[in-house]
């Protein structure tokens, strides 16, 4: 598993990934056609047993055996798939629609295998997609949305799917808030309303508000290039090309700052100012504007941006114009080496029932690209805040909140630190975080006057998950 995954990679298309599992494998009975080969893999697949899903292994790709742990995570994630349409079926070639057994999400499975015996496995792919129009889930009443998310969260944390909070706000009052599962396994501390979680990238919400509060404030230009606020920035290429709109956008091309730099200074890294230092000299991945890639590294940077236009550091300037107006009295970014009360422990699965702290992966503590920790319940106050303008005058919470940028993924838009995106009729805007042993959602929909607020102390998509499930279903008014 990737050391770091962002809220990206949790909010959007691709939450799983099995591409060339069979590439090249023998076929245990020669002359079978892909559909039947799919139909192999789907049921030792399902089955849910690590011998049975192992001799599959061995018959069909031996190289893939020494991979079974990632099979039965993967297994224990999904729960399995039910085979809902076959698009496509010939000897050579097979296309289907899946969908977890464990969750709303569909995939497409893609089985080729050669034309003559013994007809060799060429392809073997399953992306996640989009759920499908002709499978579009049936809005419900809010009590019945209420009743059908209690029923989802106490299934799925019985198998240890999902250990957090979860809270449904409707017309500024919560209608649901519970917790699920241990805070600290070692010491027996369950989970609470009020613990608080590592909230990877859903920080970025916080330094895009303050962004434009200081452009609210005539104190910041979108247009401006970043140099006229880092006027010493090594880089000149990035200082005069990339404008304050592309690092809030994510089509400034500045990259990304995990990766085996971030591993080698992890605990050296303690001042946004660090890493500015250790990244400055490197130069754009793309010409500024050009594309959207998502960009930790961008919104680094605006928090040294607010930093010398406000003269507070970025903690001390969120704190006070942000987490304070909103009543967020939860919310903040010590560092990992101080006591935070009710802080629970994110947790690993290296291997399938075996849980590991994450504390060696941790940054010294979050920056403005992510990394803080939080509740449900301020999460809930923040959307509230944003929604009835006390954080920005309804102008700039317009400008702040509304999409700009296409992602390429799922029918996402960017705005500035928010996601804009309509799913089956609902739209909401929020963000994400995820890496190992966290996994955060924040959706708020004022059209239907809903906030959807999950937390949890695992690996993606534990929480991701369960917000896509409760915004499928609630009513839209």
């Amino acid at each position: 598993m990737n050391k770091h995954i962002d809220g990206l990679g949790v909010r959007v298309c691709l939450l799983f990934v099995l591409a060339a599992l069979l590439t090249g494998a023998q076929a245990p009975n020669p002359g079978a056609t892909a559909e039947q080969r799919a139909q192999a893999w789907l049921a030792a697949f399902n089955s849910g047993d690590r011998t049975t899903l192992l001799e599959y292994l061995k018959a069909n790709d031996p190289t893939r055996t020494e991979h079974i742990d990632d099979e039965m995570r993967f297994r224990q994630m999904t729960g399995g798939f039910d085979l809902e349409k076959v698009e496509e079926s010939t000897p050579t070639h097979f296309v289907a629609l899946l969908k977890e057994k464990g969750s709303d999400q569909f995939g497409r499975l893609t089985l080729n295998v050669e034309d003559e015996a013994p007809n060799k496995v060429t392809k073997f792919e399953l992306w996640a997609i989009p759920r499908p129009a002709e499978f579009a889930i049936p809005r419900l009443s809010q009590p019945e949305a209420m009743e059908a998310l209690k029923k989802d969260l106490e299934h799925d944390s019985a198998p240890d799917r999902f250990s957090g909070a979860a809270l449904v706000g409707k017309d500024g009052k919560v209608v649901f808030e519970q917790a699920y599962g241990m805070a600290d396994r070692e010491k027996k501390i369950p989970n609470t309303v009020n613990t608080k979680f590592r909230i990877g990238s859903m920080n970025k919400m916080f330094t895009a508000v303050s962004i434009l509060q200081l452009v609210q404030a005539g104190k910041i230009q979108l247009t401006d290039p970043l140099g006229k606020y880092l006027p010493d920035y090594a880089n000149k290429n990035v200082a005069t090309k990339v404008t304050i709109h592309e690092l809030l956008t994510h089509t400034g091309g500045t990259g990304d700052f995990f990766g085996p730099e971030f591993d080698a200074h992890r605990e050296e890294l303690k001042t946004l100012q660090d890493y500015v230092k250790l990244y400055e000299k490197r130069d754009l991945k793309f010409d500024p504007g050009s594309k959207w890639e998502y960009s930790n590294y961008g919104f680094l940077l605006l928090g040294v941006v607010i930093e010398k236009v406000s003269g507070q550091s970025y903690y001390d300037y969120v704190q006070e114009h942000v987490f304070k107006p909103a009543g967020m009295e939860s919310t903040g970014s010590l560092p990992e080496n101080q006591t935070v009360a009710d802080r629970s422990v994110g947790y690993m699965e290296p291997k399938p029932g075996t849980w590991e702290p994450n504390t060696n992966t941790l940054p010294y503590r979050g920056t403005s690209a992510g990394g803080g920790y939080s509740t449900v319940g301020d999460l809930f106050r923040f959307a509230t805040a944003l929604t009835e303008h006390k954080l920005l005058d309804a102008k700039h919470t317009d400008l702040l909140i509304s999409g700009k940028v296409d992602t390429g993924r799922g029918g996402d838009k960017y705005a500035y630190g928010f996601f804009d995106s309509t799913e089956n009729g609902m739209k909401c805007f929020g963000h994400g975080g995820g890496a190992p042993g966290m996994n955060g959602d924040l959706k708020i929909c004022p059209e239907a006057g809903y906030v959807i607020a999950v937390l949890a102390n695992l690996d993606p998509p534990a929480a991701q998950r369960v917000s896509d499930f409760v915004a499928a279903r609630l009513p839209l008014k």
